[in-house]
């Protein structure tokens, strides 16, 4: 049986305060979760604080990004080894707002994808199409593309350790969600790439599901077979919110 994991991207947001109060809920309200796992990945200055609130807990933390370099002059980077040291356990890589408004292209996304593994932690690769490609009939070919950026690191993994998250751009802070159906079918595709290169281990992959995901729609969304948690944007910023998503995905 595949995992089941909803990880909160808190993207630019929060302050000691505001976190402290959010994970403290969020903390002992998803320690009775049967099978489904919870994580936040926060702002690079909140890892120390996320490592000592919920060390003791059931909740895991990683962060949004990671330099691809191991180090050196990058000034305003950080390198994968430093995010080890605060126990991190998953690193987005390749979120759209990397992609879009910072330059990020394939190549550099599977170089940090690579950073992440060698350095112990778990990547959550993102790949998601827009509002033009989907249109434009692009989806899969988009979508397929991104993926296959990273096949050689990808397949070099042990089972597991990797994982993949679908957020079609055109969904993500817009209100709009994908339909089940269509999130599904990009899903199901999703996992047909990945049987290219790592064959049946494609059937272990957890494959998230992002894009103004709440707790309205989160049941609706995890219940389709392919779909394995969410990678939740806004929402995982109301405790109350992140709390019924988390429990959604419980089955």
């Amino acid at each position: 049986m595949r995992e089941r994991l909803v990880v909160g991207n808190w993207k630019m947001n929060g302050s000691l305060p505001e976190n402290q109060l959010l994970l403290d809920q969020v903390k002992s309200n998803v320690s009775t979760l049967r099978s489904a796992r919870c994580a936040v990945c926060v702002p690079f200055p909140f890892l120390a604080q996320a490592q000592q609130l919920l060390s003791q807990s059931s909740v895991a933390w990683g962060a949004q990004n990671v330099s691809q370099h191991p180090k050196g002059a990058y000034t305003g980077e950080v390198s994968a080894g430093m995010l080890n040291e605060f126990g991190t356990s998953y690193v987005i890589v390749g979120h759209s707002e990397r992609r879009t408004l910072y330059g990020e292209d394939d190549a550099l996304v599977a170089a940090k994808f690579r950073a992440v593994k060698q350095a112990g932690m778990r990547p959550i690769l993102c790949v998601g199409e827009t509002l033009s490609e989907r249109e434009a009939g692009r989806t899969e070919a988009v979508v397929g593309r991104q993926l296959r950026a990273v096949a050689e690191a990808w397949a070099a993994s042990p089972r597991g350790e990797c994982l993949l998250a679908y957020e079609p751009v055109w969904a993500i802070g817009t209100g709009r969600t994908a339909s089940p159906d269509q999130a599904q079918a990009v899903h199901s595709c999703l996992r047909t790439i990945l049987g290219e290169f790592i064959g049946t281990e494609a059937d272990d992959v957890a494959i998230l599901y992002g894009g103004s995901v709440k707790a309205e729609n989160a049941a609706q969304l995890f219940a389709q077979p392919d779909i394995d948690g969410g990678l939740i944007g806004g929402a995982s910023l109301i405790a109350k919110e992140f709390i019924a998503i988390c429990r959604a995905a419980d089955r």
